[in-house]
């Protein structure tokens, strides 16, 4: 059974990086078919569109982060990644993985990011 997990997440300061990692690992369809994002959900609220990154590597980021969260993906290693600079407060928060293919939305189980000021 197909599955995307995530690593990378943890504890940083104000103005720290991380960068978090996403692997696909058994699916029986070619990684590079797949539309992937990060979305992000926080304490008690809804959760949000962080960035995509479609199958031919185009890239959509929500206005919060642009210009300092950059998604890519790796096809020989059927990953995608979120590398994140300059985080702030407001960046706390569960990060999920996110796989679309033919209208199937497929998650990871989420990694904890807290940024401490």
């Amino acid at each position: 059974q197909v599955q995307f997990v995530e690593s990378g997440g943890g504890l940083v300061q104000v103005g720290g990086s991380l960068r978090l990692s996403c692997r696909c690992t058994a699916s029986r369809e070619p990684f590079k078919l797949y539309n992937m994002g990060w979305y992000r959900q926080a304490p008690d609220k809804q959760r949000e569109l962080v960035a995509t990154i479609s199958r031919s590597a185009d890239r959509n980021y929500a206005d919060s982060v642009k210009g300092r969260f950059t998604i890519s993906r790796d096809y020989a290693e059927n990953a995608v990644f979120l590398q994140m600079d300059s985080l702030q407060p407001e960046d706390t928060a569960v990060y999920y993985c996110n796989a679309e293919l033919l209208g199937v939305n497929l998650w990871g189980q989420g990694t904890q990011v807290t940024v401490s000021s």
